[in-house]
Protein backbone atom coordinates (compact mmCIF):
# COMPACT_ATOMS: atom_id res chain seq x y z
CA UNK A 1 0.00 0.00 0.00
CA UNK A 2 1.44 3.69 -0.96
CA UNK A 3 2.36 5.98 1.42
CA UNK A 4 -0.62 7.76 0.18
CA UNK A 5 -3.28 6.08 0.34
CA UNK A 6 -2.45 4.46 3.93
CA UNK A 7 -2.48 7.99 4.86
CA UNK A 8 -5.72 8.40 3.51
CA UNK A 9 -6.87 5.01 5.33
CA UNK A 10 -5.68 6.46 8.59
CA UNK A 11 -7.67 9.56 8.14
CA UNK A 12 -10.40 7.91 6.85
CA UNK A 13 -10.48 5.08 10.26
CA UNK A 14 -10.04 8.12 12.63
CA UNK A 15 -12.10 10.15 11.65
CA UNK A 16 -15.24 7.39 11.61
CA UNK A 17 -14.33 6.36 14.80
CA UNK A 18 -13.98 10.08 16.24
CA UNK A 19 -17.84 10.44 14.60
CA UNK A 20 -19.47 7.15 15.79
CA UNK A 21 -17.98 7.76 19.39
CA UNK A 22 -19.42 11.56 19.54
CA UNK A 23 -22.53 10.12 18.24
CA UNK A 24 -22.90 8.07 20.62
CA UNK A 25 -22.32 10.06 23.33
CA UNK A 26 -24.51 12.80 22.11
CA UNK A 27 -27.33 9.88 21.62
CA UNK A 28 -26.77 8.65 25.29
CA UNK A 29 -27.49 12.16 26.55
CA UNK A 30 -30.69 12.10 24.68
CA UNK A 31 -31.40 8.51 25.77
CA UNK A 32 -30.64 9.13 29.02
CA UNK A 33 -30.64 12.61 30.24
CA UNK A 34 -33.27 14.08 28.50
CA UNK A 35 -35.13 10.73 28.05
CA UNK A 36 -35.50 11.81 24.21
CA UNK A 37 -36.67 8.90 22.41
CA UNK A 38 -37.87 10.11 18.70
CA UNK A 39 -33.57 12.45 19.27
CA UNK A 40 -32.40 8.68 20.46
CA UNK A 41 -33.81 7.01 17.07
CA UNK A 42 -32.55 10.35 15.08
CA UNK A 43 -28.44 9.80 16.76
CA UNK A 44 -28.55 5.73 16.26
CA UNK A 45 -30.09 5.58 12.70
CA UNK A 46 -27.48 8.25 11.54
CA UNK A 47 -24.85 5.52 13.69
CA UNK A 48 -25.69 3.07 11.09
CA UNK A 49 -25.99 5.09 7.86
CA UNK A 50 -22.65 6.39 8.70
CA UNK A 51 -21.64 2.60 8.98
CA UNK A 52 -22.96 1.89 6.05
CA UNK A 53 -21.01 4.79 4.18
CA UNK A 54 -17.58 3.61 5.08
CA UNK A 55 -18.44 -0.04 4.88
CA UNK A 56 -18.65 1.17 0.71
CA UNK A 57 -14.24 2.29 1.59
CA UNK A 58 -12.99 -0.81 2.28
CA UNK A 59 -13.25 -1.14 5.93
CA UNK A 60 -10.56 -4.54 6.35
CA UNK A 61 -8.07 -1.87 4.60
CA UNK A 62 -8.86 1.01 7.12
CA UNK A 63 -8.36 -1.27 9.88
CA UNK A 64 -5.29 -2.77 8.66
CA UNK A 65 -4.14 1.03 7.94
CA UNK A 66 -4.34 1.54 11.59
CA UNK A 67 -0.93 2.70 13.48
CA UNK A 68 -1.71 4.11 16.68
CA UNK A 69 1.50 3.47 18.34
CA UNK A 70 2.68 5.98 16.07
CA UNK A 71 0.30 8.42 15.76
CA UNK A 72 2.18 11.92 16.43
CA UNK A 73 -1.39 13.43 17.51
CA UNK A 74 -3.00 10.88 19.72
CA UNK A 75 -2.14 13.61 23.07
CA UNK A 76 -4.70 14.78 24.61
CA UNK A 77 -5.23 19.19 25.13
CA UNK A 78 -6.51 20.49 28.40
CA UNK A 79 -9.45 22.15 27.24
CA UNK A 80 -10.50 18.24 26.48
CA UNK A 81 -10.73 17.74 30.20
CA UNK A 82 -12.93 20.90 30.90
CA UNK A 83 -16.41 19.61 30.57
CA UNK A 84 -19.20 22.06 33.29
CA UNK A 85 -22.28 21.20 32.38
CA UNK A 86 -23.83 18.25 30.08
CA UNK A 87 -24.59 20.54 27.29
CA UNK A 88 -20.30 21.26 27.21
CA UNK A 89 -20.46 17.56 26.53
CA UNK A 90 -22.85 17.50 24.26
CA UNK A 91 -21.03 20.86 22.30
CA UNK A 92 -17.80 19.72 22.63
CA UNK A 93 -19.12 15.67 20.96
CA UNK A 94 -21.51 17.52 18.65
CA UNK A 95 -18.90 19.55 17.02
CA UNK A 96 -16.09 16.50 17.10
CA UNK A 97 -18.88 14.71 15.18
CA UNK A 98 -19.84 17.33 12.10
CA UNK A 99 -15.78 17.82 11.97
CA UNK A 100 -14.77 14.25 11.42
CA UNK A 101 -18.00 14.19 8.95
CA UNK A 102 -16.83 16.61 7.14
CA UNK A 103 -13.06 15.20 6.82
CA UNK A 104 -14.65 11.36 5.80
CA UNK A 105 -16.32 13.36 3.16
CA UNK A 106 -13.89 15.16 1.49
CA UNK A 107 -11.58 12.17 1.68
CA UNK A 108 -14.32 9.69 0.73
CA UNK A 109 -14.23 11.93 -2.60
CA UNK A 110 -11.31 10.21 -4.02
CA UNK A 111 -12.87 6.49 -3.99
CA UNK A 112 -16.70 7.33 -4.04
CA UNK A 113 -18.41 10.19 -4.99
CA UNK A 114 -21.94 9.01 -4.59
CA UNK A 115 -20.57 7.92 -0.52
CA UNK A 116 -19.54 11.59 -0.22
CA UNK A 117 -23.12 13.02 -1.13
CA UNK A 118 -24.10 10.69 1.70
CA UNK A 119 -21.93 11.68 3.89
CA UNK A 120 -22.92 15.46 3.19
CA UNK A 121 -26.04 14.35 3.77
CA UNK A 122 -25.69 12.98 6.83
CA UNK A 123 -23.97 16.00 8.20
CA UNK A 124 -26.74 17.89 7.43
CA UNK A 125 -28.90 16.19 9.53
CA UNK A 126 -26.45 16.06 12.28
CA UNK A 127 -26.99 20.39 11.64
CA UNK A 128 -30.51 19.95 12.41
CA UNK A 129 -30.26 17.42 14.96
CA UNK A 130 -28.06 19.45 17.29
CA UNK A 131 -30.68 22.21 17.11
CA UNK A 132 -33.38 20.38 18.25
CA UNK A 133 -31.02 18.92 20.54
CA UNK A 134 -29.78 22.65 21.87
CA UNK A 135 -33.85 23.84 22.06
CA UNK A 136 -34.39 21.77 24.66
CA UNK A 137 -31.77 21.61 26.91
Amino acid sequence: MSLSKKGTFRIIDANFNRAKEGLRVCEDISRFIMDAGDLTKTYKGIRHQLTDCIRSLELKELVHARDIERDVGKTSTPAEARREKIEDIFYANSQRVKESIRVLEEFSKLFQKKTAQKLKEIRYKIYGLERKMVERF
